[in-house]
């Protein structure tokens, strides 16, 4: 009798689960919905690039020799015309005295030559006299006059060599002025490739001694954006970014300028976009990765729906209202626990949301983002009696 009763029991809990199983799984479609809001909505193209100064300057030296002096260091503040590394100018001093004493030659040589022109210019006038009063033969007349010439020439060529030997008077003087290396702007010391005893040659390429940044409290970003969003930039939209150094903090920049000229790497089309930023407060440094969004469109207060329920697509279903077969944009709208599709006109995206420009859809209204309908489980097998 108990084991008749057991078996009793056991029937009547299989048949209940088996009702509630089949119940659960029956045709009923449910879905999971979001609600139509109204808000802003800002569109953005996002791009990575590099902080720089505005102006950098590379500075180097015509002059080859030895460091001797190096009068800033890295982070520096330089003003312009400072000095800031001076190269051995015992070569060149040497250089600029041999120079002027062969311009004190040129120029003595020169005077020589003026004093021999006037004399030869007296023994003519005399010559003339004496030939005139048939005192002297014509030959002693064309002798007088030939070194008259001579000294003229000469003369002329003291005075060449004046001028010959005072432009390399002037070169050599440039020269030494070239051991003094001075900051051509007003800046700050960012890099520094050179240290006291290192020898420079400026024979065939200028070395570079030290980066100056002309100001640091004004700064751009080297963004690169795909040739599919450059489109939507242009000079002077807003520009927020961030960078790894200041995680919690968000900056803000212009579009400054628009670079036509591609950079293509791999058969990937991007353009430099330029963007201007402040740092008065110098928390970015030149070098820095910055992670930008360039505001193409913003706007407030409007109708948008997740990207979930624009995605959203309804298999041909008996329950449904409307069939999945027209074209274009679409929501599915959930009234009284039956879906139906709404043709709509969408705006701007933030890729979280859509605007919604036009279409049967209102504030407040469940929009399908995802289907939970259940398939059905095949029913449990009561328990096998032996």
């Amino acid at each position: 009798m108990k084991k008749i009763i057991a078996v009793i029991v056991v029937l009547i809990i299989a048949a209940g689960a088996a009702y509630f199983l089949l119940k659960n799984n029956s045709n009923e479609p449910k879905f999971k919905t979001e609600i139509v809001t109204r808000g802003d909505i800002t569109e953005a193209v996002t791009a990575t690039g590099s902080l720089n100064a505005v102006t950098t300057i590379l500075v180097g030296t015509q002059a080859s020799g030895t460091i001797k002096r190096i009068f800033v260091d890295f982070n520096s503040p330089v003003k312009k015309n400072q000095l800031i590394a001076q190269i051995d100018p015992a070569t060149f001093e040497a250089q600029l005295e041999q120079a002027r004493a062969n311009f004190n030659l040129a120029r003595a040589n020169s005077e020589k030559s003026k004093a021999s022109l006037v004399d030869a210019e007296r023994t003519l006038d005399r010559t003339k006299q004496l030939y005139s009063k048939n005192l002297v033969a014509k030959s002693e007349l064309d002798t007088a006059l030939t070194n008259f010439d001579i000294s003229r020439a000469l003369l002329g060529a003291s005075e060449a060599q004046v001028s010959q030997a005072e432009a390399a008077l002037k070169l050599t003087d440039i020269n030494l002025k070239y051991t003094s290396i001075l900051s051509p702007v007003d800046g700050v010391v960012i890099s520094r490739n050179v240290d006291v005893g290192q020898t420079v040659a400026a024979s065939f390429q200028t070395p570079t001694l030290f980066t100056i940044a002309e100001d640091l409290t004004k700064m751009q970003i080297d963004t690169n954006v795909n040739e599919a969003d450059i489109g939507r930039v242009s000079t002077g939209q807003d520009v927020a970014f961030t960078v790894d150094a200041y995680p919690d903090a968000l900056f803000h920049g212009k579009v400054l300028q628009i670079r036509n000229a591609p950079i293509i790497i791999q058969n990937v089309v991007t353009y430099d976009v330029v963007i201007k930023v402040d740092n008065p407060r110098l928390k970015l440094k030149p070098g820095m990765t910055a992670n930008a969004q360039i505001i193409s469109a913003e706007k407030k207060g409007v109708l948008k729906a997740p990207n979930a329920a624009m995605r959203f697509r309804l298999n041909n279903d008996k329950s449904a209202k409307a069939k999945n077969t027209d074209a274009g944009p679409s929501v599915w709208v959930l009234e009284a626990g039956t879906p139906r599709r709404v043709k709509i006109t969408v705006g701007i995206s933030d890729g979280s949301f859509t605007e919604i420009s036009s279409g049967d859809v209102k504030e407040g209204q469940e929009l399908i983002i995802e289907s939970l309908s259940k398939l059905k489980k095949p029913a449990i097998a009561g328990p096998r009696m032996f």
